[in-house]
C-alpha cells in the first residue's frame, strides 16, 4: 500500500478534491495549456487558439483561475483597453504535475487503443 500525506482522497478536506476544484472542467486546463505554451496573449488571442469556447465561458473561467492565482490579467489604459492574460508562477509549478496526468493519459489511451483491437 502506498502512504500518503493524507488518509483517503474521499475525505472532506482532500486536496486533491480542492485541486480538481480548481482546475476541473471542461476549458480551464485548455486555458492553462494554452497561456503555458503561448506566453502572454490578449483576450481575443487567447479565444481564436480555444476553438470552440464561448465569450461567456472564456471569461468565466479566466476569472476563476485569476482567483485562484492561476493566470495573471493586466488591464493597460488605452484606447481602446488592452487586457492581457499570462501564467503565474503558481501556475508554472502546477504545469509539471499536468504534463505527468497526460503522461498518464497517453499511456491509458494506448492500453483502451491495443484492448479495442483485440476484441
Amino acid at each position: 500500500m502506498i502512504e500518503t500525506h493524507y488518509d483517503c482522497p474521499c475525505l472532506e478536506n482532500c486536496p486533491l478534491s480542492y485541486a480538481m476544484s480548481i482546475i476541473g472542467g471542461k476549458w480551464k486546463m485548455q486555458i492553462l495549456c494554452t497561456l503555458n505554451n503561448h506566453g502572454t496573449l490578449r483576450y481575443n488571442e487567447l479565444r481564436k487558439k480555444m476553438t470552440g469556447i464561448s465569450n461567456t465561458m472564456l471569461a468565466s473561467a479566466l476569472r476563476e483561475l485569476e482567483e485562484a492565482g492561476l493566470v495573471q490579467r493586466v488591464e493597460y489604459l488605452e484606447v481602446p483597453i488592452r487586457v492581457e492574460y499570462s501564467s503565474t508562477e503558481v501556475c508554472d509549478r502546477l504545469m509539471p504535475v499536468l504534463e505527468s496526468l497526460s503522461d498518464w493519459g497517453e499511456e491509458m489511451m494506448s492500453m483502451a487503443k491495443e484492448k479495442g483491437k483485440e476484441e
